[in-house]
């Protein structure tokens, strides 16, 4: 085995928080490590790496086996390049081809020809094993899947922000090819497409990968073993997150039958020991005491844990708006001379939940900013619908005060709601006793998310703009606000890039495409599945002009900028896309009526059969035909409308 972590236990001030951990890595092993926000698998990775010590418990690595470690923080440092960072990071192959190229010189002198040939041929061959003929092509190729640009490549790693130097040291773990990958929630720094580069990177990784990472979807392409860490205990699941999902729930499922049956079967004895005492004769006191020795002698089973789900969310609109709660013409904005986007044309109808699906730094979050007022546009418009109101989640949270306490955040803002009734909504959110008087700037982005998801419940706004609200948040948490999202009559526009929560609420895709938005109706499956149709369609209705003038050197929106850019650049592209949107709706209506035609077809067979089987019927020969004859008209109407059905859907 590669790893083995033997009786981990680790214990805080707080109370404990690892206990007689134990598990196995293999090589090639692709382990995912789940748990509730605070559970401690970050505490885990740091024993696992290194970083911190047991209190008691053993870690153990394979003889000559190598590891990498991303930290949730993790940084790149360095004087160079990106570039140069990351070929240092092959020093070993470095060296060897400069002992390469120095036996390539002395061959042209030796006075041994054979030997140096012989130690060449060797060091060649060790060379070419460990990947020295295409290792800069792999940093190119790492570089890139993670969101780096060539231009970026020449950039000082100083220079780099934050998300940057944390995707770099992503990318130097993988060049550096480690026996073992562990990385601490990987994802949070990339766009969409990098997840999904980085989904196919690790999946076909020839070494050992153990992640810590809430992106359901990510791990449901990646893994195949979950270990879970809850109540300080790890448990093994063979599978990907969906088979741990299921199993959890068989699990907890048939735990609480065996706890109820046995609560079932206690109750039952005590009663019949009662009973029997009731009678009050010498042989039935004997009996009940048998029982009653019978009974003390079981093992009491524990109530299962209920699944968290403790978080009481329900979003409730106080009006309904008109059915269009959203145009945008022509809006466009840039900073520092680069367009971030230009000629934006969107319109959203009442009950839409919008999902936009673009790159890191292409002006997604100013956009929602701007919708919110938080900025103001370059050009172009934007106008609300009638009796639309609005609430804003931003994933940097800085609608919330920092020198606030949790509940002056919320009483400040609700003025009119009693102190029972703000600890009420905060204990839903998880937040009682003291805990409601802690300050804003002193929360973990997990509770500041609480705060907000909090503050947005109780806006009973109509139209909810999202900027990442699934950031920070724990599994159980993702799943409730996606249900409460789900159920939610009103509008939503989300950025997100966490594709499991973006197909449970989307009823439509906006994905920006070589400087246009394409639009999908339906969720991120179904955009999965016609995303190469629809990129396809639209390019037809993209003239060669309109592709450049989106592309055009110096309006600071190239294709390779990716910026959140052109959306229909001209009328016709619009028109377009609203003939496009407006089929989809008339598809969407046909393909009911077919199918309520089709319902009430096989009901009136249904009828006929039944008819031609009573006796008055059976015996009328003339009725007989004539039923006979409508069946078969109908059946044959049933054919053309199921091959229609078929077109349709």
């Amino acid at each position: 085995m590669l790893l083995s972590v033997n009786n981990i236990s680790k214990e805080f001030e707080t109370g404990p928080i690892l206990s007689g951990v134990s598990f196995n890595v293999e090589r090639r092993q692709k382990t995912a490590l789940v748990g509730s926000n605070g559970s401690g698998k970050t505490t885990l990775l740091r024993i696992i790496t290194g970083v911190s010590e047991p209190d008691t418990g053993i870690v153990t690595y394979e003889k000559d086996s190598s590891f990498g470690y991303l930290s949730q923080e993790g940084t790149f440092t360095g004087g160079g390049t990106v570039y140069e960072e990351m070929l240092a990071c092959r020093s070993d192959l470095l060296e060897t081809e400069a002992k390469l190229s120095a036996l390539e010189e002395e061959m042209n002198s030796s006075e041994d020809l054979a030997v140096t040939m012989d130690r060449y041929e060797k060091l060649r061959t060790q060379f070419d094993l460990k990947g020295g003929y295409t290792f800069r092509s792999e940093i190119v190729g790492v570089l890139k899947g993670l969101g780096f640009t060539e231009e970026d490549f020449d950039r000082k790693a100083s220079t780099l922000s934050g998300g940057q130097k944390t995707r770099a040291a992503l990318g130097a773990i993988l060049v550096k090819k480690p026996d073992l990958i562990i990385l601490d929630e990987p994802t949070n720094h990339l766009d969409m497409n990098s997840v999904i580069w980085l989904e196919g990177y690790l999946s076909s990784y020839d070494g050992a990968v153990l992640i810590v990472s809430h992106d359901r979807y990510f791990l449901d392409k990646i893994a195949d073993t979950v270990l879970e860490l809850e109540n300080t205990h790890v448990s093994s699941f063979k599978g990907n997150y969906s088979d741990y999902a299921a199993k959890k729930k068989m699990l907890f499922e048939a735990q609480m039958k065996a706890y109820l049956n046995q609560q079932q079967e206690i109750k039952h004895q005590e009663e019949v020991i009662e009973k029997l005492k009731s009678f009050n004769r010498e042989k039935s006191i004997k009996r009940a005491e048998s029982r009653e020795k019978a009974l003390e002698k079981i093992e009491i089973l524990d109530r299962p844990e209920i699944i968290s789900n403790e978080i009481n969310l329900r979003f409730k609109p106080s009006k309904v708006p008109g059915n269009d709660v959203l145009t945008v013409e022509n809006l466009s904005k840039g900073f520092d001379g680069r367009t971030l986007f230009k000629d934006m044309n969107v319109e959203i109808k009442r009950g839409e939940h919008v999902c936009i699906i673009v790159d890191n730094g292409t002006g997604k979050t100013t956009f929602l900013k701007i919708l919110n007022g938080l900025e103001s546009p370059d050009t172009g418009s934007f106008k609300w619908g009638t009796n639309v109101e609005t609430a804003y989640y931003d994933q940097e949270h800085l609608v919330l005060d920092p020198d606030k306490t949790i509940y002056d955040e919320i009483s400040d803002e609700h003025p009119d709601m009693t102190i029972t009734q703000i600890r009420t909504v905060l204990a839903a959110f998880l937040f009682t006793d003291e805990n409601v008087y802690k300050e804003i700037k002193l929360l973990s982005g997990g509770e500041k998310g609480r705060v907000s998801l909090a503050k947005l419940m109780l806006s009973d706004a109509n139209f909810l703009i999202l900027d990442e609200p699934t950031n920070h948040l724990d599994i159980t948490t993702k799943e409730i606000l996606e249900q409460a999202l789900s159920e939610f009559e009103g509008t939503i526009i989300c950025v997100s890039h966490d594709r499991y929560f973006v197909n449970r609420i989307s009823t439509r895709i906006i994905e920006l495409h070589e400087g246009y938005f394409d639009n999908y109706i339906g969720n991120y499956d179904y955009y999965l599945e016609k995303r190469e149709d629809v990129r396809k369609a639209s390019n037809v209705h993209r003239t060669p002009s309109a592709s450049s003038s989106s592309s055009a050197p110096g309006n600071g929106a190239s294709k390779a900028d990716g910026a959140l850019g052109t959306v229909n650049d001209n009328a016709a592209d619009w028109k377009a896309q609203k003939a496009q949107q407006a089929e989809a709706r008339k598809k969407a209506n046909d393909l009911k009526k077919c199918e309520d035609w089709i319902e009430q077809i096989e009901n009136r067979i249904s009828e006929i059969d039944e008819k031609m089987s009573e006796p008055d019927i059976a015996t009328n020969s003339g009725k007989l035909n004539e039923l006979s004859k409508e069946r078969t008209a109908l059946e044959s109407e049933l054919e053309e409308l199921m091959e229609k059905w078929e077109e349709l859907s």
